[in-house]
């Protein structure tokens, strides 16, 4: 079976009205290039550093403008889209948000969705320090998504760094995990690639890792940048497509055989053992 995809990869600022015409024209295109699943990047609706800004222009689900015009443009053109995640509005008692990833039926329902577990706490230089679950309540439920094309593992972004969560996603039968991301320039730069195509290896999946590009405008706080190269890798490991740094629409085919020729190959995931330790015997 051979499915079409097409990654977006996306400069959204902090203005979520602008991103959001942005979002579907690009989703449209890459319907009409004959795109079955399209996906879209991390934080699709809003990349900002500000939380005022974020406070003043996010919306709960229930409200939020992106997710309804996204469901009406997938059930409009027949397509499974993947809304990489938005950031919303939530009831923490702290006030914090959630960055949630949906997956949309070609019907234009929401036939899942994914709260990001992992939160970017991290010191990447003595300049660019994150604190992500400062303002971001994190996930507590691994997702698999049914779709009419085989199982889907939903992961966001920092989740990448944690193999055992991809691991369960693949033993539960995902055959395609998706990482959403807004990744670090710096980090990017040492780690993306290894990172995704690790996973696909281990897990002899697709890897779908639609990304963020660039400085984004701000109009509140710090202008964020992003190290884009959205990539596509097989599960075999290699990459099928990498975006560079240009925002588009980005389109290949991905032969599902190939995940249980490969898992067959090597049996991995069926190769788990019982262990004791380690322990500290000093």
């Amino acid at each position: 079976m051979t499915l079409s995809v097409a990654l977006i990869q996306l400069n959204s600022g902090d203005d979520p009205a602008v991103n959001l015409r942005h979002s579907l024209a690009l989703v449209s295109e890459a319907a009409d290039r004959g795109a079955r699943f399209v996906l879209t990047p991390e934080v699709t609706n809003i990349v900002s550093s500000s939380r005022a800004r974020q406070y003043d222009v996010l919306q709960t689900k229930s409200d939020d403008q992106t997710l309804k015009a996204m469901r009406a443009l997938a059930a409009e053109r027949g397509i499974w889209l993947l809304i990489g995640s938005l950031a919303l509005k939530s009831d923490d008692p702290g006030g914090r948000f959630i960055n949630r990833s949906f997956l949309i039926s070609p019907k234009g329902n929401v036939a899942a969705y994914y709260d990001k577990i992992h939160m970017f706490d991290v010191r990447v230089s003595e300049t660019e320090t994150y604190r992500e679950s400062a303002g971001y309540r994190p996930g507590e439920r691994v997702v698999l998504a049914k779709t009419d094309f085989g199982a889907l593992g939903m992961t966001i972004c920092y989740d990448v760094r944690f193999p055992h969560l991809y691991r369960k996603l693949a033993q539960g039968g995902a055959g395609i995990i998706t990482v959403p991301s807004a990744f670090s320039p710096v980090t990017g730069t040492a780690h993306w690639e290894v990172l995704l195509r690790s996973r696909a290896i281990e897990t002899g999946a697709y890897v779908l890792a639609p990304a963020q590009v660039g400085t984004h405008n701000a109009v509140g706080g710090k202008s964020r940048q992003t190290y884009g190269h959205s990539l596509v890798v097989d599960p075999w490991g290699q990459v099928l497509l990498d975006a560079g740094t240009e925002t588009g629409v980005f389109r290949v085919d991905l032969d599902l055989n190939m995940v249980k020729q490969t898992r067959a190959r090597i049996p991995a995931l069926t190769h788990d053992r019982a262990y004791q330790g380690p322990k500290n015997d000093n």
